[in-house]
């Protein structure tokens, strides 16, 4: 009899989890939940726990994010109970409701320190091996979301990635385990995944954007851009520009730019796309993100909407959003004092609840926007201490030193000043580059440090700088090492590491492959370091492996060569066989513009190249996709269009390209005189017998500005001008400057007679390390001499130099200049 009544307990105990299960899922809303738990605490098994946390978090993630009430939710009463249930039932959790439950309770904001929390990722570590993908994906989630990206749990979950890449076929779960371990991973194991992603990304649902988004983050993560991932990444993002919100734009929009990816096709649709949710970005939550991805792109209209909104809406912002809305205004450089003031009062009473970067971003934004409150600053200056004094991570103590340093106050704490020295040995190259300016700065604002020496200015730098040499010593690998110096740059970098930096890199010229090329050109472009090895072996390896080079990494590799001036028989080939094999429209318009810069400044004119831009298709798909970027890279395309523009009117005129920059050039902003060009005008005066016999900031044709021109005559003696020169000399020997001519058209000269123009060189017209003169300059040089020019250039190193340190060395290293080079020509 017994025997045939046992299985009825078992029985009704199914038919209660039943039961209960279904009372569970039948809940439209927290308090039914918190209802069904209160009622059946003691019946609560493991899988009614798990359904009930996981419904909490589900009504809350339904709901917008004003209208969420995690923290309600967190501080209920049955709430707890379902949290102490759910430790003393760990054991019995099955592995994806054990994820499960770490990923809810973390959302719902239980903090990582909980003894659940705890527990949970004590119980995951043990069964890690056994997770099923999606379980591991989103327990790498949790890691994340609990700071441990670097954790031995991060790495564990890096090996099984690799192990079991090749039977991930779904690419939610790889692009999520690639954001994850994305600080982990291997240059080996990147090109695995990035690889296995490209595959996926082939057969995946094209509507389902955000995996696309995700391998563009974590290229943005490894910082590297592998240019024909990110571009079907782009296209197929493009597609959905339709269906996306302003969150997710703007979070495109700006690992674009991280990534200095900037695709004009995107940015026009997103443009259109967030001005179709003006409308319904009505919300502060909505309408912060609206205005961040849309008013750097904005027309002048929507702009004043935006602005008069974001006034409007003020009061309702919440910590987050005032921190989002301070950068935005300051990348719009909107520096009205009453939007500033509404905003940094929302910042100001929220002080304690922002992270460490949190308030170096807000002391960046607000610095640059020049707002003016000290009290405000002092309390920031005294909280961004407190967090460098207690950080652990080299990269965040660098962050908040940077920013520290440019708020004024005393010397620098003897805490902060522990904390450098602590981190210094574990600091990359950027970081150092970083932290030697800002301790620098620190040093010229510190009015003890012109008292005091040895100070604790000297002895950082010098820590830093031992720190440089030595990581540069140590160094063995050159992605590694490319990586490190992409932002390094400088007065401290060049004076202290630049040296040592070529000489390490032509330590590793044998691993310079066609990948390395396009960092390794940059950087040669951006510290104007003429390092002949380096751009030869770039050639070298750039020819053999041109097929392999994507045709966006054509100006970068190209722009040393121009920029620098550097001239040989491979570098003349390498022009030649970059445009066999790429065609103009294979190019973003702004790109194929700064291409073509490289190109003339080579005084190579390839016609498809410049047929291609000088169309009036072209020069209006420009013209739009302009109005979308940010101004400062606007202005520099524009620049660089009017260069090209003038190029090629005076050195290709078969072209018949015409020139339509006249206007342009008249609302460039000119340089006044410096002190050397003013010495060189009075001494000139003398050399030609006169002050009318020279003219100063002479405007040519084509707007070229001349610093000195003068006229000889057949007999190679100066002629006198009708109109008075820009120089006049007081009787008191005083050099005086009237305003810059605006007239352009070059009047007739006497039979037999040579205009002359004479030519200051600074150290901006040499490469970093020698006297060699760059392309620039080179060119400036080509274009006068078309239009009639004999060019006299004075380099800074001869003008400056010991030799000519009197009068009358200074006049007769003119008149030598003047009359013996140019007669000779």
């Amino acid at each position: 009899i017994r025997s045939e009544i046992n299985p009825i307990p078992s029985l009704v105990t199914n038919a209660l989890c039943v039961c209960l299960l279904d009372q569970l899922k039948v809940c439209f809303s927290e308090d039914q939940v918190f209802e069904v738990v209160g009622r059946n605490k003691a019946k609560l098994a493991v899988n009614h726990v798990g359904c009930a946390v996981g419904m909490l978090w589900q009504f809350q993630k339904e709901k917008p994010q004003l209208l969420r009430t995690v923290g309600a939710v967190k501080s209920h009463p049955q709430f707890l109970t379902l949290r102490v249930l759910a430790e003393n039932k760990i054991s019995l959790m099955d592995d994806c409701l054990l994820v499960d439950m770490l990923y809810d309770v973390l959302r719902l904001n239980v903090e990582p320190h909980d003894s659940l929390v705890q527990q949970l990722v004590s119980e995951a570590s043990v069964r890690l091996d056994s997770f099923p993908l999606s379980s591991l994906s989103k327990f790498a989630i949790c890691l994340n979301d609990q700071q441990l990206q670097l954790s031995p749990l991060m790495g564990r979950i890096t090996d099984i990635l690799s192990r079991k890449l090749s039977t991930i076929n779904d690419a939610r779960i790889l692009t999520v385990l690639m954001i994850s371990v994305s600080p982990m991973v291997s240059p080996r194991l990147r090109d695995r995944l990035l690889d296995r992603a490209d595959h996926l990304l082939d057969s995946m649902d094209p509507v389902k954007y955000n995996n696309p988004r995700r391998v563009v983050q974590f290229l943005r993560n490894i910082r590297f851009g592998r240019r024909p991932l990110l571009e079907k990444c782009n296209r197929i993002l493009l597609r959905s520009v339709p269906r996306m919100d302003a969150e997710n734009l703007s979070i495109i929009i700006g690992l674009y730019q991280s990534l200095q990816f900037n695709n004009c096709e995107f940015r026009l649709a997103a443009k259109q796309r967030l001005t179709e949710l003006i409308d319904s970005s009505t919300d502060p939550a909505a309408f912060t993100k609206l205005f961040v991805a849309l008013c750097p792109m904005a027309s002048t209209e929507i702009r004043e909407w935006l602005e008069s909104t974001a006034l409007l809406l003020a009061d309702e912002f919440n910590p987050q959003q005032a921190l989002i809305l301070a950068e935005g205004l300051e990348e719009i450089q909107l520096k009205r004092m009453l939007y500033l003031f509404r905003i940094a009062s929302i910042i100001q009473k929220n002080l304690r609840v922002y992270k460490s970067m949190e308030v170096a971003r807000i002391t960046q934004a607000l610095f640059l926007l020049h707002y003016q409150n000290p009290e405000l600053f002092n309390k920031l200056r005294s909280i961004l201490i407190s967090f460098l004094q207690d950080s652990l991570y080299p990269s965040e103590v660098t962050m908040l030193t940077r920013v520290l340093a440019t708020l004024p106050g005393p010397r620098l704490e003897a805490g902060v000043v522990a904390r450098l020295d602590a981190v210094l040995p574990q600091c990359n190259l950027s970081d150092l580059n970083t932290l030697a300016q800002a301790v620098g700065k620190c040093a010229r604002n510190d009015a003890s440090y012109r008292h005091s020496s040895p100070s604790q200015y000297v002895r950082l730098l010098q820590g830093l700088s031992r720190c440089g040499h030595e990581r540069l010593d140590t160094a063995d690998r050159l992605d590694v090492l490319l990586d490190e110096l992409r932002y390094a740059s400088g007065e401290w970098f060049e004076e202290t590491l630049l040296e040592h930096t070529m000489a390490t890199l032509q330590r590793m010229t044998a691993q310079v492959s066609w990948s390395s090329v396009p960092d390794l050109a940059h950087l040669l472009t951006k510290t104007n370091h003429l390092c002949a090895p380096l751009l030869d072996r770039i050639a070298t390896v750039t020819l053999k492996d041109i097929h392999k080079i994507h045709p966006s990494a054509t100006y970068a590799t190209l722009l040393p060569f121009a920029v620098l001036n550097y001239d040989s028989p491979t570098a003349d080939e390498l022009f030649d066989v970059s445009f066999l094999s790429v065609s103009p429209g294979s190019f973003d318009p702004h790109m194929l513009v700064l291409l073509a810069y490289a190109l003339v400044v080579a005084d190579c004119f390839p016609e498809e190249v410049f047929r291609e831009i000088f169309n009036v298709d072209f020069l209006a798909k420009l013209d739009a996709h302009l109005e979308t970027m940010p101004d400062l890279l606007n202005m520099r395309i524009r620049l660089r269009l009017m260069e090209v523009n003038r190029a090629v009117c005076l050195e290709c005129p078969e072209y018949q390209v015409p020139w339509f920059h006249a206007r342009y050039c008249q609302q460039l902003q000119k340089k006044g005189p410096s002190l050397v060009q003013k010495q060189i005008h009075k001494i000139l005066a003398e050399v030609l017998g006169g002050a009318d016999r020279a003219r100063a900031s002479v405007l040519t044709p084509y707007f070229y500005t001349i610093d000195f021109e003068c006229v000889l005559d057949r007999y190679n003696r100066p002629v006198a001008y009708s109109e008075p020169s820009t120089l006049q000399i007081s009787d008191g020997g005083k050099v005086q400057w009237r305003a810059e001519p605006t007239e352009t058209v070059m009047n007739e000269l006497p039979p037999g007679a040579q205009r002359v123009a004479v030519d200051f060189l600074d150290s901006k017209a040499f490469c970093k390390n020698s006297r060699h003169m760059k392309g620039e300059t080179g060119m400036r040089k080509r274009h006068l001499e078309i239009m009639g020019y004999r060019v006299v250039q004075i380099p800074h190193y001869e003008w400056n130099s010991m030799e000519l340190s009197t009068q009358d060395a200074w006049v007769g290293y003119l008149k030598k200049k003047i009359f013996t080079e140019v007669s000779s020509s």
